[in-house]
């Protein structure tokens, strides 16, 4: 037997021995996040890797530690298989706790005539293999909105791609997204196979953008999301928007803004249009906590990111610091809340959201709690990914509850 082929084994057992263990370990540092992160949103993939190495691996066996190659190979199938052994008992659980919120129609098991407009399942191989289809929609990008401190900002445009007759004006409700980065990083091209998603499904999605630290500190970033709120009111039939129908989505430091933009009771501008729901992909709540009880371990350093961001530390800047923490603004009559958060994140614990939906739900507000085990921080950046389709699954529930009933009859 060739040395090449003896070898063989042993490679495609390490690899996926390699690339499956990040489902069960931390990112020690930023450079491991994209494993951490990536390697259970593929598992149904490495899952057919590992397979097929065992099958090479028992079928090639005339060569040293063949055994040991099979040992290593059948460990690599097992941890891959985690995330999706775990997904039925979350699926019922996170079901089970939705439907009271959201309501029995939107969930097809406990309908005689559930929605078609939905998704039908929380997660399909055929979309993890062939990406999740999305009509045609128009999209607008790089449209300035502001220019702070002579910084331009800009937005991205997504609405469904209808035929209608002349002059005629549909308004759609309104999704406004904001993207994460650690508040220094990222652009509103950011998750566009998510906006378009949503556009399809007969939303308008507006991505915006904002100033990032260092050059610009907090509060610039939630007065510029003010401000684009504003420019989004005085131009909503231009782009199909129905003001009294908006809800913001965020991702990290993006949900954070978010969260400041959906809860706060006295915005700086006037007469702004209302946030009717919010979504909340792993933001940070309680800045303060979060600098003083980091992660362990901790890959994107949160002490000096918030340092960077609010310009020291909570001994030094406590009102700043309370400024930028969504919680502090928790009060009755909040708009409904989506959070969703991975268990295994070390960007941004899921401890903190769990304790804003307690906060949320003692005040009496109205909130939907989504934790996904074997989750890290961004899982979503792999839209047709494990975690990416069971959040999606939910998120469009709860943003038809919340603003278009009426997809039902569609």
């Amino acid at each position: 037997m060739s040395t090449i082929l003896a070898s063989l084994p042993v490679i495609l057992s390490s690899v996926g021995l390699f690339l499956s263990v990040w489902i069960v370990l931390p990112a020690f540092t930023a450079a491991l996040l994209p494993l951490t992160v990536g390697a259970p949103e593929i598992s149904p993939w490495l899952m057919a890797g590992n397979a097929i190495a065992i099958a090479i691996t028992v079928s090639i066996r005339a060569y040293p530690f063949w055994k040991g190659s099979v040992a290593i190979a059948c460990l690599a199938f097992t941890l891959s298989c985690l995330p999706l052994v775990q997904l039925p008992l979350v699926v019922r659980q996170l079901s089970s706790d939705l439907q009271p919120t959201i309501g029995d129609t939107y969930f097809p098991a406990s309908s005689s005539q559930p929605p078609t407009a939905f998704r039908r399942h929380p997660f399909t191989i055929l979309d993890s293999i062939r990406g999740i289809p999305t009509a045609d929609v128009i999209h607008e990008s790089a449209i300035p909105f502001a220019t702070p401190a002579g910084e331009e900002l800009a937005l991205d445009i997504y609405r469904p791609a209808r035929e209608l007759p002349a002059q005629t004006v549909v308004l759609n409700p309104t999704l406004i997204t904001i993207y994460g980065g650690a508040w220094q990083r990222g652009s509103p091209s950011n998750n566009a196979e998510f906006n378009r998603y949503m556009a399809s499904q007969g939303y308008t999605v507006v991505a915006l953008d904002y100033r990032h630290a260092p050059q610009f500190r907090f509060p610039a970033q939630i007065e510029d999301v003010w401000t684009a709120l504003a420019w989004i009111d005085e131009r909503a039939e231009r782009y199909n928007i129905d003001r009294d129908r908006l809800a913001v989505l965020g991702r990290s430091a993006g949900a954070q803004l978010a969260m400041l933009l959906a809860y706060s009771k006295e915005p700086p501008i006037a007469d702004l249009p209302p946030i009717r729901a919010v979504v909340s992909f792993y933001g940070p709540v309680n800045l303060a906590s979060g600098y003083r009880q980091p992660p362990i371990p901790d890959p994107i350093d949160t002490r000096q990111t918030l340092e960077i961001l609010l310009g020291g530390s909570p001994d030094e800047v406590p009102e700043l610091y309370r400024q930028a923490s969504p919680i502090s603004y928790v009060r009755p009559n909040l708009p409904p809340s989506l959070l969703i958060y991975g268990g295994r994140d070390l960007v941004v614990k899921a401890e903190y959201g769990r304790e804003l939906a307690q906060t949320l739900e003692a005040t009496g507000n109205t909130v939907a709690w989504i934790e996904i085990p074997w989750a890290d921080h961004a899982f979503d950046t792999i839209f047709n990914g494990v975690s990416s389709q069971l959040s999606l699954y939910y998120i469009e529930r709860f943003l038809a509850w919340t603003l278009s009933p009426e997809i039902l009859s569609s």
